[in-house]
């Protein structure tokens, strides 16, 4: 398990000095939710279900209804809002709140039970790094006490060279910076590392840690704007640790 850091400033938010080489691709830093697996909609809305009928609530999300919801960040807002909708007033907020916290316990027991599956041709990528002796690293804002046993049934058990959550971090905040943290555990700086993100909020946060993100768009995330991605792709088929290599040094000399 990482030990949790300090707050520190990294050596690289110097900047780059402009004659600086290029350098090799010593990592790969996958987003847990939307790069590894379809999380939200795999996962987490099957839960919201179970949590809605564990509660005699006739309420069940459809694929396409949760991704309208998915973009109300809270969960509790989230189930209010459809509580609010079916007439249930004042109380959608107290009413939440119970059903979030029985979706949070079916969740973490969906994890254990395997329900959640990896993306389409991860396995050949992950693989493909770990014979190129490229590590692997995992972010998720998740709680560790779910995402470290999912990541070992996404990718394998002990692939992941480290796994950062917020609960890693003393003073985590609004928007942790998991990938900082990540490169610090991994002692490289960003231009040695490629980011995987499949969603806006995951480009958002590798671009913020100065990495050249490579976007693996989701059913929910497919026709946003990912404008500063290396590249945008709709799956995994066919790309494998020379390909990866491949994006990282087109990003050290054009930028893009």
């Amino acid at each position: 398990m990482p030990v949790a850091c300090e707050s520190r400033t990294f050596w690289w938010d110097a900047g780059r000095p402009a004659h600086a080489t290029v350098e090799p691709l010593k990592a790969v830093i996958f987003d847990l939710d939307g790069a590894l697996a379809d999380v939200e909609r795999d996962g987490q809305r099957m839960a919201f279900n179970a949590a809605f009928a564990a509660h005699g609530l006739d309420i069940s999300w459809t694929v396409e209804e949760y991704g309208r919801l998915v973009c109300i960040g809270d969960e509790q807002r989230r189930i209010a809002s459809a509580l609010r909708r079916r007439g249930f007033g004042r109380v959608s907020g107290e009413i939440a709140a119970h059903v979030s916290r029985t979706k949070n316990d079916l969740f973490e027991e969906s994890v254990l039970d395997g329900d959640v599956t990896a993306r389409a041709g991860l396995d050949d990528l992950v693989n493909s790094l770990f014979f190129a002796g490229v590590p692997v690293a995992v972010v998720s804002t998740g709680a560790r006490k779910w995402v470290e046993p999912l990541v070992r049934q996404l990718i394998g058990d002990g692939i992941a060279e480290t796994i950062v959550t917020p609960d890693d971090l003393p003073n985590p905040g609004r928007e942790p910076d998991l990938h900082g943290h990540a490169l610090w555990e991994l002692g490289l700086a960003p231009e040695s590392a490629l980011a995987v993100a499949g969603t806006h909020r995951g480009l958002r946060a590798a671009r913020a840690a100065k990495l050249a993100t490579l976007v693996v768009t989701t059913g929910y995330s497919v026709g946003a704007d990912f404008t500063g991605a290396v590249e945008v792709r709709s799956g995994y088929d066919g790309l494998l640790s020379a390909g990866c290599e491949l994006m990282h040094r087109r990003w050290q000399t054009t930028g893009h």
